[in-house]
């Protein structure tokens, strides 16, 4: 996580190659997609995709990597997410989905035109 946090995707890699974990879990319940999200690394991404993580791991507060880029307005992290199958209908433990988060308009329309 740490790696896929300050956007390392060649430690990543070689973490994923030797065995690590993909699906592990930090103390807040986000995986390694969280914060590939975060950092926008949509190379990360891909390759955590590849790798099998999961796409719809909540956090401790039923947060997806999908809520959490819809409410920070972005847009190519959505579309990539969407893409690779992540679930747009879950909720968090407010009872929340992706597009109630949605920060722009061009997010909206990418949730909207998947879920409706």
């Amino acid at each position: 996580m740490k790696a896929t946090r300050e956007g390392e995707l060649a430690i990543v890699k070689e973490l994923l190659d030797t065995g690590a974990n993909v699906n592990s879990r930090n103390n807040d319940g986000n995986n390694a997609l969280w914060f590939a999200c975060f950092g926008n690394y949509e190379n990360l991404i891909h390759l955590l995709v590849k790798a099998k993580i999961d796409l719809n791991n909540q956090n401790d507060n039923g947060t997806t990597a999908l809520m959490y880029s819809a409410s920070s307005g972005k847009a190519k992290i959505v579309k990539l997410l969407l893409e690779a199958g992540a679930n747009y209908n879950l909720k968090n433990l407010d009872d929340f989905k992706a597009i109630d988060f949605a920060a722009t308009v061009e997010v909206l329309k990418l949730l909207k035109n998947v879920s409706y």
